[in-house]
């Protein structure tokens, strides 16, 4: 593996993390998320608490204009409805033709054929980014049958060669979600430390992220912040406010009203200040 990102470079991550946020909150990037309905409302919520202007554009004949207009796109597969499944592909059609970068969050693949199937239909089409638990990103890989529902039964660093495999066949970052976050280009991978086991116990934990990275690949257009950095970003800014959520709750209640609360009020000096990153070789 060449060109990997070493343990030093955390400073220069953080500050793009930061340089990122900043630009998000001046100009909020429009997120165009198609997403689970049962986290629609808590996702949209995150996107606001961050900076960014939520759409939540699921209906076919909408949503792939409103991809070509978005700055971002989420599809996430939480609830695959007959009209979302055509929606999604409607999106991904108007991202490909604008350029618009766009997110893929295979949620609970594996053993369930129909989101199972329409993942594999979503990721040829070339996502910018692919995020999941490590259960999903080996499903999706074709390396097992998927996790228990929405929950992982496989550890991060199983999932670190299907996660370069889906890199280097689809052109994409994959970011494996676990207690060490894994995100790789297929070329460089990043190891981010910060987060707090009561995001697994939040409906709509790792669904809201993705969107978060959508808003970041967004903000990050009119930058020399390629993807990686931008997902990388994503997440810093998501779990460190996580953290900060934790530090303060009594449990997964009030942790999912702090989060909301503390993605609203870090800044970028925080995220330079508190970011943990690791990189290099596996």
């Amino acid at each position: 593996m060449s060109d990997l990102l070493r343990p030093d470079s955390t400073t220069d991550l953080a500050g793009s993390a930061a340089a990122l946020l900043g630009m998000m909150r001046e100009t909020p990037p429009l997120t165009h998320c198609i997403t689970n309905a049962v986290v629609a409302g808590f996702t949209a919520n995150v996107l606001l608490a961050v900076g960014a202007a939520p759409a939540m554009v699921d209906i076919v004949g909408e949503a792939g204009s409103f991809a070509g207009v978005a700055s971002g796109v989420l599809i996430n597969l939480g609830t695959p409805t007959p009209e979302q499944r055509s929606a999604s592909i409607e999106a991904v059609t108007g991202a490909a033709e604008s350029g618009t970068p766009w997110v893929l969050d295979p949620v609970a693949i594996g053993a369930l054929p129909v989101r199972t199937a329409l993942a594999h239909e979503l990721a040829a089409r070339r996502p910018t980014a692919i995020r999941g638990n490590a259960s999903e990103i080996l499903a999706l890989a074709g390396h097992s049958a998927g996790g228990r529902g929405v929950d992982a039964t496989d550890s991060t660093d199983a999932a670190a060669d299907a996660a370069l495999a889906l890199a280097h066949e689809y052109g994409s970052v994959v970011a494996v979600s676990g207690p060490i976050d894994f995100v790789t280009d297929g070329e460089r991978v990043l190891r981010l430390a910060n987060g707090h086991e009561l995001l697994t116990r939040v409906t709509g934990g790792g669904c809201a992220l993705g969107a978060v990275m959508a808003a970041f690949l967004g903000a990050a257009r009119a930058t020399a912040h390629d993807a990686l950095t931008a997902v990388a970003a994503a997440n810093l800014v998501y779990t460190i406010a996580a953290e900060r959520a934790a530090a303060v709750a009594a449990g997964p209640g009030s942790f999912a009203v702090g989060l909301l609360d503390a993605l609203a009020a870090v800044g970028p000096e925080d995220v330079i200040a508190e970011a943990r990153v690791e990189g290099g070789a596996r």
